[in-house]
């Protein structure tokens, strides 16, 4: 497996809003229609959305990072991390997002930092477990409703 990530374009939009997850998974995470959208409305070095595209072509999801946010809006402290991953329902379970977590990683190591920070949803349908598994932890902050985690990028 050999999978890639394209940048959002006029080519590949329809197929990023084709990306749906697991009916139960709904509630813990926001539509590819609605990080786009967040996407829009942010200048183009913070939002980082891309098209999470299987070896043979096929769209299987959608992960958007965010790049030096000012995590609590008054200019104390910048986080770099992961914003949004819709892994579409039948691709689950293939390590599509094992693979754009790494990527993201990878990313943001180059532009030099040194933490990859997600917030997830929790309750047992929630991706708390499989973040742990790919060395994330809790901050023990919240971010509403979410649950704010790390992981070292050195």
């Amino acid at each position: 497996m050999t999978p890639r990530l394209e940048e959002i374009t006029p080519r590949t939009v329809d197929a990023a809003l084709g990306i749906r997850v697991r009916p139960d998974q709904e509630h813990a995470v926001r539509p590819v229609a609605h990080s786009l959208a967040e996407a829009y409305v942010h200048p183009a070095d913070v939002a980082w959305p891309r098209l999470i595209v299987a070896d043979d072509d096929r769209p299987v999801g959608f992960v958007m990072a965010f790049l030096g946010i000012d995590w609590h809006g008054d200019g104390s402290v910048f986080r770099s991390g992961l914003w949004r991953l819709n892994i579409a329902a039948g691709e689950q379970g293939r390590g599509y997002g094992r693979f754009a977590i790494e990527f993201v990683a990878a990313e943001l190591r180059r532009r030099g930092d040194q933490r990859l920070y997600v917030t997830w949803q929790p309750g047992p349908t929630g991706p708390e477990r499989f973040y742990q598994r790919l060395g994330f932890h809790s901050t023990g902050e919240s971010s509403g409703d979410q649950t704010v985690g790390v992981r070292e990028l050195t």
